[in-house]
């Protein structure tokens, strides 16, 4: 790819992230001159949580899991991330260390944004803020959402929640369909849904013989969308 090619497709990432949603294509070109391109194999763990951060990262394709780890030393799946989604802005904002572990779960290409450049950025595109509070407040409301999901809802509350999460996150509509492609290990899905795998298992499994959803290998299709929605969330 030359590098014309490659600024334009770098271009066409970030219209698709939300911070950037409203930025014109011709200063887009001054925003993609400040990113670092990088490459991430699955597993790669790209932020520990605590560690100083100097760096925003955009997923330009792949997967990513942003965790925490429990006083008793379990992982805590906090959300999913797929291309499009970023990461790693919080530390830009307030100078403090990383409040997450993020980690590959499929093959990645990011674009990298160092704290100096993001808030140059901020100070010369204000729309970029009033989108980036947006977007904080999105995630907040989710957080909220995913707490309550946690604490009050039974097993199977705690499932389709969470793929319903995913559904939103990663998923893919196809008229009422929603295909989730690479779906989480069934550890990841307990660790997101606070419950055992074996819960996992057995609740997906119900789900599927009640006609909710099918599975293909690491993909899951929720059948009829606004059904699942109606009878679960």
């Amino acid at each position: 790819m030359n590098e014309d090619v490659a600024s334009l497709h770098k271009i066409d990432v970030l219209k698709k992230v939300p911070i950037f949603s409203e930025i014109s294509s011709k200063d887009l070109e001054k925003i993609v001159a400040v990113t670092h391109h990088r490459k991430y194999r699955k597993d790669n763990m790209i932020l520990i949580e605590e560690e100083a951060g100097q760096t925003m990262f955009i997923l330009m394709s792949g997967q990513v899991k942003i965790s925490r780890i429990s006083e008793d030393g379990r992982e805590v799946i906090l959300a999913v991330m797929g291309a499009g989604d970023f990461f790693g802005e919080l530390s830009l904002l307030d100078g403090q260390s990383r409040s997450a572990n993020v980690t590959v779960i499929k093959d990645a290409e990011m674009l990298l944004i160092n704290r100096d450049d993001f808030l140059s950025l901020l100070t010369e595109f204000p729309r970029i803020a009033i989108q980036l509070l947006r977007e904080l407040a999105s995630r907040m409301r989710k957080s909220d959402s995913q707490i309550k999901s946690l604490s009050l809802k039974n097993a199977t509350g705690k499932v389709t929640g969470t793929i319903h999460r995913l559904a939103e996150d990663i998923g893919i509509r196809t008229g009422n369909h929603v295909h989730i492609e690479n779906l989480p290990t069934q550890q990841d899905l307990a660790n997101m849904a606070g419950t055992s795998r074996e819960t996992i298992s057995r609740v997906l499994q119900k789900l599927a013989n009640d006609k909710y959803i099918t599975r293909d290998g690491s993909k899951l299709i929720i059948t009829d969308y606004e059904r699942f929605k109606k009878d679960f969330i």
